[in-house]
């Protein structure tokens, strides 16, 4: 279940920076991480800590509630 719901807020994290029509790229730079780590955020292969969380949600501009709304990701 935990697994499932990683793999939720990744797909919410992807779909919310394609909104906003941002690059992998850009998010990596912003983050000081190399593309090929923030693509590893994207696919649920690595695991990030709540700060990482906060990082991402004040870059994409939303609440870290909306990256946590495993329903969202389901209906997406």
């Amino acid at each position: 279940m935990l697994n499932y719901r990683a793999k939720a807020v990744a797909a919410n994290i992807r779909s919310k920076r394609i909104e906003l029509n941002y690059t992998q790229e850009y998010l990596a730079a912003k983050l000081n991480i190399s593309q090929n780590a923030y693509s590893k955020i994207e696919l649920g292969y690595t695991k990030i800590t709540v700060e990482r969380l906060f990082q991402i949600a004040d870059i994409l501009e939303t609440e870290i509630v909306e990256l946590l709304n495993v329903e969202k990701a389901e209906a997406a």
